[in-house]
């Protein structure tokens, strides 16, 4: 894979973005992911999504434009970071739509697909150290949900306790940072892809399920057993039923070169045919 060192006013769709995590200097952190309009994946870190301005706050799926570098602390080729830093103003220009079940995202998603956990795995390790594509699963049998520490850990605790000096309540004291909270539950998608011969366990760690699971949190008057039974509906029974999944997968820069290096850090999901042409007529 080759992409160049500096990228000035690239464009990017973004397909993923990850759940939040703390931050030293600002509240949270969040890797986004996405293509360029050639087609090939670059992942973008470190972004305070939360501390950007209204205008500059992205979804899924909006073509956003900043300048970029490579990240020389990463090395994966797909790492970049915002060439100013983490101020580098974003700047988002239109969105694409879900029109004829999500046709033009397709366009751009579908360019390459893999089938074979393993092939991609293959190119990981190899020269060109892949970190980032789509794989289509062959048989999904299920959504995993696990209990998880329920605080973020020591280091980032202390950190989130420092006061900001500059940031004074209004007896004048600094005000402690609230970031948001860290999920106490880990959920997984347990899957075959092509040539599997026994089901493979991935994580899920897309910033949309967290969002999912604390809006079921707080429908259920805080009920965690109830919010994941509205988790397990959509990304089970509504998923598994109606829409055909397309896993959006990264390594993390730790493990790239572990056994299992990859996770899963979004889900597209366009609607079967059967049901796409319930939904047209």
């Amino acid at each position: 894979m080759s992409l160049v060192k500096d990228m000035p006013n690239a464009r990017v769709l973004v397909t993923v973005k990850t759940y939040p995590l703390p931050s030293s200097k600002y509240d949270e952190l969040v890797c986004t992911a996405g293509l360029l309009e050639n087609g090939k994946w670059v992942r973008i870190y470190p972004i305070p999504f939360r501390a950007l301005s209204y205008d500059n706050q992205y979804n899924k799926y909006c073509w956003i434009e900043l300048n970029l570098t490579r990240n020389l602390s990463d090395f994966r080729p797909e790492s970049y970071r915002p060439q100013r830093g983490v101020d580098e103003i974003i700047k988002v220009t239109k969105k694409i739509g879900t029109e004829e079940n999500w046709a033009q995202r397709k366009s751009y998603v579908c360019k390459e697909v893999f089938t074979s956990l393993t092939d991609l795995i293959k190119l990981a390790k190899s020269d060109e150290k892949k970190s980032l594509g789509t794989l289509k699963p062959k048989e999904i049998i299920g959504l995993v949900i696990e209990p998880d520490e329920r605080e973020w850990k020591q280091g980032w605790r202390d950190q989130l306790k420092q006061y900001n000096l500059f940031d004074l309540d209004e007896q004048g004291q600094g005000k402690e940072r609230k970031v948001i909270p860290k999920l106490p539950y880990k959920y997984s998608y347990k899957f075959l892809s092509e040539g599997d011969t026994k089901p493979r366990k991935l994580m899920i760690e897309d910033w949309e399920l967290g969002a999912l699971y604390w809006r079921s949190y707080y429908k259920t008057e805080r009920d965690e057993e109830a919010a994941n039974k509205l988790v397990r509906k959509k990304y089970e029974e509504e998923f598994l039923s109606q829409k055909e999944l397309y896993f959006f997968m990264g390594t993390t820069l730790q493990f790239h070169y572990s056994i299992s290096p990859f996770i899963i850090i979004g889900i597209f999901y366009p609607a079967k045919a059967e049901f796409h042409q319930i939904t047209m007529f």
